[in-house]
């Protein structure tokens, strides 16, 4: 979404299961092009391969100005919330090795009862109401990926999470929706999303 934002034209490959297990047992596609961590994303440079989500972020945002190039301070502000939504996302995905599926609804429902909330709480303190974004006064990928991490948690499509997750944070919500309406991300979504997509429930 980064590249798109800033028109550079790249390929979005994707791959099947059956190479994708291949891949994560030998770190390298079928046609030997290096996966560095045997996992995906896997962003391509030149042939030179950038694996994880967050690298890959912030490459792609210093190419389109969502991620400062000759400010550290900002360029950390922004980090410390990609950083956070990481930690939420591992939070979430460590569930998904239940097996069980009521037991695995169950940890859901904890986390969301719990954990989650008290994330969130942080997160809502450190957006200021002053800005219309999360760090500065421009959209940036720390904004990006609060978008998409919190469409996901209320979906309605991870079961133990209720979609009213978020009802309590206003200043989240604000900001997921302002996201979503930003022409760029309307367009990617209409692009790249399925028609059957749940937005999140952020309204």
């Amino acid at each position: 979404m980064a590249l798109f934002f800033g028109d550079i034209k790249f390929d979005d490959l994707r791959i099947t299961r059956e190479e994708f297990l291949r891949t994560k047992e030998k770190g390298h596609l079928d046609d030997g092009t290096i996966i560095p961590f045997h996992q995906f994303p896997c962003l391509l440079v030149d042939g030179v391969p950038i694996a994880q989500t967050g690298g890959i972020a912030r490459f792609c945002g210093k190419l389109t100005g969502l991620y400062p190039k000759n400010n550290d301070l900002l360029a950390a502000k922004i980090d410390q919330f990609i950083d956070l939504a990481t930690d939420i996302t591992f939070l979430v995905a460590a569930t998904g090795t239940i097996e069980d599926g009521e037991k695995r609804k169950a940890a859901r429902a904890e986390l969301s009862q719990a954990e989650l909330p008290r994330k969130l709480k942080m997160l809502e303190r450190c957006i200021d109401d002053s800005n219309d974004w999360i760090v500065g006064t421009d959209i940036s990928i720390a904004d990006l990926a609060t978008w998409r991490l919190m469409g996901w948690l209320s979906s309605g499509t991870l079961d133990g999470i209720p979609t009213g997750l978020l009802k309590p944070f206003s200043k989240i919500r604000r900001i997921c929706q302002a996201v979503d309406m930003h022409p760029k991300v309307q367009k990617w979504v209409g692009k790249t999303y399925p028609a059957n997509y749940q937005r999140g429930n952020y309204l």
